[in-house]
């Protein structure tokens, strides 16, 4: 999403860091070229203005301009802006002093608010709740219906109490089904609005003085840009919101929702979604946001998709093959499979330092599911004494294999020599003397 607002503020920095020292005049104009990013990326004008001036002060108070490397101390201020105007940490979820906490999700029509449940109740399970989905969205068509369905796909409880009518029976049947089945977690799925008007309003509150919830998240398309900041703006003033989930951040829209939402409304954004996966769904750190958005990569959070189905006897099994140059093909395959679940290649390139600046010379946006889905056919396509011992695969196996997976030799060939590669930089890491790069799934 912020690959433009990303070369252009790496496009400033690069042309700060050709100069040795920095002027007062040279701040401003790069400050101006960086205002400019910002807005044509969507956010918020006063948000802009109030950033803009909080680089100026800093970098001034900091001697930038007698500083023999005032591009790494602006980029450094820069970014300790961007995290400020994001809310500075991490913020968790409340629970309730007494179980079942509820969390009321509450948003426009289309935002994903549906989707979005399925999602935040996975990851609480995944954090040792046990949730309970309940839809109380009698407009919607199929609105429970979609709730059920994910549900039961996520073999996650839902209970349907929609009555708009009588909002508060509609929260005793999801409240007294909560306590029923031991839930320790409610996640309550509302209607979604076209607009707040006076009504909507009326019924929004009456519903949530009758689940009396812990956590108010607006869920907002961070593609519909400011429409996003004043909807934020108008739920608040409705609900007292505690929290946000920004929703649909791996479009390809400008993002300053994503920028201008937390500095508008004062309520931190708790959570993100990056994907159309059950498991997309993101704890928001305004630090690593920032890193992103900087180009200057996210390695934690890499580091944590990677390690996120992986046992501690599994990385320890793997680390100690990679040491003694032990990896399989079926290793590689199932590093590949793992990729293929952390979500598009591109958003992953982005988060490694230094890769993300040249990500477009990587071609990365051309591995997509083909991409992923001929190597695992080439593999498959092997023996188990192939995949374990490569070198055996002489010419008439690679015909072989290429026919049985549906490519060339040359496809084979290509299969190979990456898994060769590989094997070759994993056991450097792993063994120190390489780059001092920490492995994935290390």
């Amino acid at each position: 999403m912020f690959d433009s607002l990303t070369d252009k503020l790496q496009g400033v920095f690069r042309k700060l860091g050709g100069r040795g020292t920095v002027t007062e005049k040279d701040l401003d104009e790069a400050l101006r070229e960086v205002r400019l990013a910002l807005l044509e990326a969507d956010v918020n004008y006063r948000v802009v203005k109030e950033f803009v001036q909080g680089v100026r002060e800093r970098a001034l108070g900091a001697d930038v301009t007698k500083s023999l490397t005032p591009m790494q101390q602006i980029i450094d201020i820069v970014n300790l802006q961007m995290v400020e105007m994001l809310g500075g940490g991490h913020s968790a979820l409340k629970k309730a002093a007494r179980a079942p906490t509820v969390i009321m999700l509450v948003g426009l029509k289309g935002s994903g608010k549906t989707t979005t449940a399925a999602k935040l109740a996975l990851h609480l399970r995944k954090q040792g709740e046990n949730p309970l989905m309940v839809s109380t969205d009698p407009e919607r068509v199929a609105a429970a219906e979609q709730l059920q369905a994910l549900g039961k796909q996520l073999n996650i409880p839902v209970a349907v109490v929609a009555d708009a009518a009588r909002p508060a029976q509609a929260a005793k049947k999801g409240l007294d089904e909560a306590r029923r089945i031991g839930a320790s977690t409610v996640v309550v799925d509302t209607v979604g609005y076209v607009q707040l008007d006076e009504e909507d309003q009326t019924d929004l509150k009456a519903l949530h003085k009758a689940f009396a919830p812990t956590e108010v998240l607006l869920v907002a398309d961070a593609m519909t840009g400011q429409e996003a900041v004043h909807a934020a703006e108008e739920f608040h003033k409705a609900v007292q919101l505690t929290g946000l989930i920004l929703t649909k951040l791996d479009g390809d829209a400008r993002g300053g929702a994503a920028l201008s939402i937390r500095a508008v409304t004062g309520v931190p954004i708790k959570f993100v979604g990056a994907g159309e996966k059950a498991d997309a769904l993101e704890l928001f750190y305004p630090d690593r946001f920032a890193s992103r958005v900087l180009g200057m990569g996210d390695m934690l959070t890499l580091i944590e998709k990677a390690k996120s189905d992986l046992s501690e006897e599994e990385q320890e099994s793997l680390t100690s093959r990679m040491k003694k140059g032990q990896v399989t093909l079926d290793d590689f395959l199932q590093q590949f499979q793992r990729i293929k679940k952390m979500g598009p290649l591109g958003q992953l390139v982005g988060m490694i330092p230094g890769l993300s600046q040249i990500k477009k010379q990587l071609n990365v946006d051309e591995m997509d599911e083909s991409f992923f889905n001929k190597v695992e056919a080439i593999i498959r396509s092997m023996t188990k004494e192939e995949r374990r011992r490569p070198e055996i695969i002489d010419g008439s196996r690679r015909r072989r294999i290429a026919i049985g997976s549906g490519t060339k030799p040359a496809d084979v060939n290509r299969v190979l020599k990456q898994f060769m590669e590989a094997k070759k930089i994993l056991q450097m890491i792993s063994t120190g003397h390489g780059a001092k790069i920490t492995p994935f799934l290390r």
